[in-house]
């Protein structure tokens, strides 16, 4: 951030998890993850996982029984350390949706010492690509086990080294797998998270995933319904065990009457078509569907993706402000050297980060290696931007 630019992976980041007014779709309540599902897909992994990690390294990492949770971002978080290496590598075909895996810095800088033969590797973009290696044998054995999936496909994966809140994590619901490793017996943990829509495509794949949702009781049928029940019965809709599609009546004294159905009996006058609730029957079902109205917050369409990719690389100015104060003139004018500038920030306090001065963050300064930094603490909802601009 010393050139006062900002690039592509910190744009990600900053905006991974943040309600940008139709940028994210937000959590949903309702998502169900099968994760008795995924948990034998993960456990058909693990020996692959572990045995590309030994090829890699030339070490004897052992693995553990592997879990699969429904998460959240919050929930996710918590299990993190402060700094993380995450390695983003979406699907893109066959399944489309997002696909993060997850390391401790120190289980990184692990696997880098063990491939490049040096102790205590530092996790610069040598170690980054590395472990973007692994990600990608790891996400390779994934594919061909779900080869029922045609065309499957994924992003190559992209590594960082940055802080958990900066981290591009699903919306909403998402499966976290996790594969605990060991290695002389320290423990490390490899965490994937994939989107709802992911996890249920491949749980779908592997004979499980949610239902389909039953009609509800008392529905009205609309035309298609009608005609799956069509399909089902031998080319007619019954009803109490006689065709509905043709005249089907019984004469009785010279008027039509109607065969009963459920104990209930369903007049239908001369001449005319069959009726159920004052609808005709005979002259075809109108087609009432309820109204959809669009989700005001829903996530970005295709266009709106690929209109963001356009201007990935533009640079923007990226400030950090420690306070301000407002002075009269005479006190601008009357300043030298020592003078001493009273804030409106009280110690301690985090600082503004903003983006063509524009609040986005909030944060806490550090010192690394004599020059000055900042942690990101708190990312703006877009509420608190908007009242910034008042």
């Amino acid at each position: 951030m010393s050139d006062g630019t900002i690039s592509q992976s910190e744009i990600d980041a900053l905006l991974s998890g943040v309600d940008v007014g139709g940028l994210s779709s937000g959590p949903s309540s309702n998502v169900n993850v099968d994760t008795a599902t995924l948990t034998k897909f993960a456990e058909g992994l693990k020996d692959k996982a572990v045995a590309n990690l030994n090829g890699m390294t030339g070490a004897s990492f052992e693995i553990g029984a592997p879990s699969v949770e429904a998460m959240d971002r919050d929930q996710l978080l918590a299990k993190l350390p402060e700094m993380v290496v995450a390695v983003m590598a979406d699907f893109n075909a066959g399944l489309k949706g997002d696909h993060l895996v997850l390391l401790a810095p120190e289980f990184a800088q692990k696997i880098t010492s063990l491939v490049n033969k040096e102790d205590n590797a530092e996790l610069d973009d040598m170690a980054l690509s590395v472990i973007g290696e692994f990600i990608s044998t790891h996400t390779g054995s994934e594919i061909t086990d779900l080869s029922s999936i045609a065309g499957l496909a994924s992003n190559p994966p992209e590594a960082v080294h940055v802080p958990k809140a900066m981290v591009r994590i699903p919306q909403g619901t998402f499966a976290l797998f996790t594969y605990p490793l060991s290695l002389d017996g320290q423990t490390y943990n490899l965490w994937e998270a994939v989107s709802s829509d992911v996890a249920e495509g491949i749980a779908r794949a592997l004979g499980g995933g949610s239902p389909d949702p039953a009609p509800a009781a008392g529905g009205t049928l609309n035309a298609a319904d009608m005609a799956s029940m069509a399909n089902l019965a031998g080319g007619q809709p019954q009803m109490g065990g006689m065709p509905m599609g043709g005249m089907a009546q019984a004469q009785m004294g010279g008027f039509q009457q109607q065969p009963m159905m459920g104990g209930m009996g369903m007049g239908m006058p001369m001449g005319g078509a069959m009726q159920m609730g004052g609808m005709p029957m005979g002259m075809g079902v109108p087609n009432v569907q309820s109204v959809q109205y669009p989700n005001l917050t829903g996530g970005p369409t295709t266009q709106e993706q690929g209109n963001i990719g356009l201007i990935m690389d533009v640079n923007m100015e990226m400030t950090v402000e420690l306070g301000r104060t407002k002075k009269q003139i005479k006190d601008i004018l009357g300043m030298g050297e020592g003078t001493i500038i009273e804030l409106d920030k009280l110690a301690g306090e985090p600082v503004d980060i903003l983006v063509n001065h524009k609040p986005i963050a909030k944060g806490e300064v550090v010192v690394i290696d004599e020059n000055f930094g900042v942690r990101v603490t708190e990312i703006l909802s877009p509420m608190e931007r908007v009242s910034d601009l008042h």
